[in-house]
């Protein structure tokens, strides 16, 4: 088991080291895997906008400057080739992305393998919760030098986001403050030295139990409503209407409409 030694938030040390959890501080340093996980993140640094002219793109250079032969000087197709003055760039770079990707466990070995490095050379520091009334640059100066790392670079991890320790130490510019969840290898490597909040290492139970706990009134939407808003009518049961049946009407036989057709028409003359 890994132990750090526990200051208070005043910079007063205690006498009992605080025990790093075994899941994250085991005591394994992978030096190949933080070579990678620095090598990515520097590379998602660069902005890939560097651009140079090569022998196509400058202008000019469209004849020889002087004939094949007979001058006794080297033959020469253009003067806008490389080892010419003016000419163009050979291999000239041109804007590309750098973005280099890393798996998931790789980058979390990384940043387990960095926070171990740095608790194995005793420069990981836990203090209690930072909870300072205002900014002021002067109290986190002074709980820097009372940890014993006034002059070197410091990263402070907080228990989630502590504006008020960020904003105390932003004019420091050999100090950093950022939430534990958020720190990767590249920015522990960065530091000389740690301070971690109690908080952010799995002390939330004492650092609860510190705190005074309130009690909040449960409001529910039920208990908003009074209580004739709560109350159903009852609903009465609807009665299904009577179905009418429609009247049928017999269609007349189809020799029936032949006999009255043939009396409707009227006799011809030359018939009879």
């Amino acid at each position: 088991m890994i132990e750090a030694p526990l200051y208070s938030a005043a910079g007063a040390k205690s006498k009992t080291p605080f025990a790093l959890p075994t899941d994250m501080f085991d005591g394994t340093v992978h030096q190949p895997v933080l070579h990678e996980a620095v090598k990515v993140y520097l590379n998602n640094q660069r902005q890939g906008t560097q651009k140079a002219k090569t022998r196509a793109e400058v202008s000019g250079g469209n004849q020889k400057p002087w004939k094949q032969k007979g001058t006794g000087r080297a033959r020469q197709g253009t003067t806008r080739a490389p080892h010419w003055r003016g000419g163009g760039v050979a291999f000239a770079p041109v804007p590309r992305d750098y973005r280099t990707g890393i798996p998931k466990k790789v980058r979390q070995l990384a940043r387990k393998s960095a926070l171990n490095a740095r608790a194995a050379d005793g420069l990981l520091v836990v203090v209690e919760r930072l909870a300072f009334e205002t900014p002021k640059t002067k109290q986190m100066t002074a709980l820097l030098g009372k940890l014993g790392f006034e002059g070197r670079k410091v990263l402070v991890l907080t228990h989630g986001i502590n504006s008020a320790a960020y904003l105390s130490a932003r004019n420091l510019p050999r100090a950093g403050v950022l939430p534990y969840t958020e720190a990767s290898a590249y920015d522990i490597l960065w530091a000389d030295a740690l301070v971690v909040e109690q908080g952010a290492l799995g002390g939330e139970a004492a650092v609860e139990a510190a705190e005074p706990k309130v009690k909040k009134a449960k409001t529910s939407a039920t208990t908003a409503r009074p209580k004739a808003a709560r109350a159903k009518p009852a609903t009465a049961k609807k009665k299904a209407a009577p179905k009418v049946k429609a009247p049928k009407v017999k269609a007349p036989k189809a020799g029936a409409r032949r006999s009255t057709a043939r009396k409707a028409e009227p006799k011809k003359k030359g018939s009879e």
